[in-house]
């Protein structure tokens, strides 16, 4: 019996190849599956079987087109009603992968239909060597139960019993692998680490050391971090099955000329994945600035309409190719193409370009000790801001500048802040498309803050683990 793991940064997505010696299972596939393809012929192994835990809301899985390039079955829970040709799972269902036992749980709490497969390695013995438990339990932390409205308590009350009745009843040998690490939204306090073992969860989990039931649901359903749009859409998406990518439009260059008509339609939006430093210098008018080098995946989901069509502005072909796979995981399929000669091609075609000029640290504690006005603006989220903000400024996270873009005034100068500038300047696009006219860039952000000795070290920064992380993640 092998494990393998594959991790995808960003989403914090961890997905698995279950293996013998001439078969394997694949369980919670991202949507770009050749590297399931190509891992299992590594191996010299036969990919089998499809396992899903749950319909998952931050990804588009790639169950349907890993099926249909490998001919493997799916497997998924029966309770989820989904609409493909699949094997219906509940519990107490069992099956065999060679010498390998795998054992259908019912985890509900995360999802209403979650299941989890409990695996023995029947060759070595009997007992629970591998539990495979979706979003349901994670290292440090367990599965988020408030993204169906209406339902949260109900789930925090099932998320309990799957938690201290079925999974806290393996024994404590059992390897755990989860669905997601740090950095996923699918929780609120993952550990780094990526797997476990039922016994060191249940030693130093803080979820799992919550004894009372009516405690655990006030702990899990208070204060969570707010879920991106995305969510509420990839769920049904999955349990529908998503398009096969080989269906989807093929992406183009698109001459600086045809981009322009294409981007003064109502039905398409432009979509700057460079550096925000390079947005900020110059782009085109209305365009969203989401940073690939930043929190891509996660934010594209949630800040995009997914009812427009996608233009791109990369600073390559390949940043182009890689944003499109990047929207492809969090389901916006409907990308036409990305901008030929990227900026260098729009400006020297005689284009207009619009700018949004960047502050450096100094220069924003120069400004803020005037006597002239100036608006600061917080972008992150209300846990990071009442951790440690800049005297005066207001606080609305970056997603919910859409919405509330009306309690600004627009004519007023204004500059945005968040971690390190990638959110800040996905906060600037937004409000320039609102009419906001004198907008400014925190170069740096909150970290540069911190570290030109205005305020104090930020906790997370200091770790030396989360360095480059949360630059990934600012």
């Amino acid at each position: 019996m092998l494990v393998q793991q594959f991790f995808v940064k960003g989403i914090a997505h961890s997905s698995y190849i279950l293996a013998g010696k001439e078969r394997c299972a694949v369980i919670d596939p991202r949507r770009d599956t050749d590297i399931y393809v190509d891992a299992a012929k590594a191996l010299g192994v036969k990919i089998t079987h499809i396992l899903e835990t749950h319909l998952h809301a931050d990804f588009i899985s790639g169950h349907i087109d890993l099926a249909e390039a490998t001919g493997a079955k799916i497997y998924a829970p029966k309770s989820g009603n989904c609409e493909f040709e699949h094997v219906g799972l509940a519990e107490g269902d069992n099956f065999e992968i060679e010498d390998m036992a795998v054992r259908v749980l019912e985890t509900p709490g995360h999802t209403p239909e979650h299941i989890s497969y409990v695996v023995s390695d029947t060759s070595r013995g009997p007992d629970p060597v591998a539990l495979f438990c979706g979003d349901t339990l994670f290292v440090g932390d367990v599965g988020r139960p408030d993204l169906f409205p209406g339902q949260a308590e109900e789930l925090a009350s099932k998320l309990y019993d799957s938690l201290h009745s079925k999974l806290l009843s393996l024994p404590d040998s059992c390897e755990v692998y989860p669905a997601h690490g740090a950095g996923s939204l699918c929780g609120r306090a993952m550990g780094a680490k990526r797997s476990s073992t039922i016994g060191y969860e249940r030693k130093y989990n803080y979820a799992l050391k919550i004894p009372e039931k009516e405690q655990f649901i006030e702990a899990l359903t208070t204060d969570m971090p707010p879920a991106p749009d995305h969510f509420s859409r990839c769920s049904n998406v999955n349990r529908e099955g998503p398009a096969k990518l080989k269906t989807l439009s093929p992406v183009r260059e698109i001459p600086p000329s045809e981009f322009f008509a294409l981007a003064g339609r109502t039905d398409t939006l432009v979509l700057d994945t460079r550096c925000y430093e390079g947005f900020g210098g110059g782009h085109g008018p209305g365009s969203y600035s989401i940073d690939l080098g930043g929190n891509f995946g996660t934010f594209a989901g949630w800040l995009l309409p997914p009812d427009r069509q996608v233009l791109l502005v990369s600073d390559s072909e390949a940043h182009a190719r890689e944003a499109v796979v990047w929207l492809h995981r969090v389901g916006l399929d409907n990308v036409l193409g990305y901008l030929e000669g990227g900026m260098f091609a729009w400006v020297t075609g005689g284009l207009r370009a619009a700018h949004v000029p960047q502050l450096s640290i100094p220069e924003l504690h120069a400004r803020a000790r005037e006597d002239a006005p100036l608006v600061i603006l917080d972008v992150r989220a209300p846990s990071e801001y009442e951790s440690f903000h800049i005297e005066h400024a207001l606080n609305i996270p970056v997603q919910e500048l859409r919405t509330r873009y009306p309690e600004l005034d627009p004519d007023a100068e204004t500059v945005l802040i968040c971690s390190t500038g990638h959110r800040s300047s996905m906060g600037c696009s937004i409000l320039k498309q609102h009419g906001f006219t004198r907008v400014y860039n925190a170069a740096g952000g909150m970290t540069g803050y911190n570290a030109a000795g205005y305020g104090p070290e930020c906790p997370m920064c200091s770790l030396s683990w989360a360095g480059k992380a949360g630059r990934k993640n600012a």
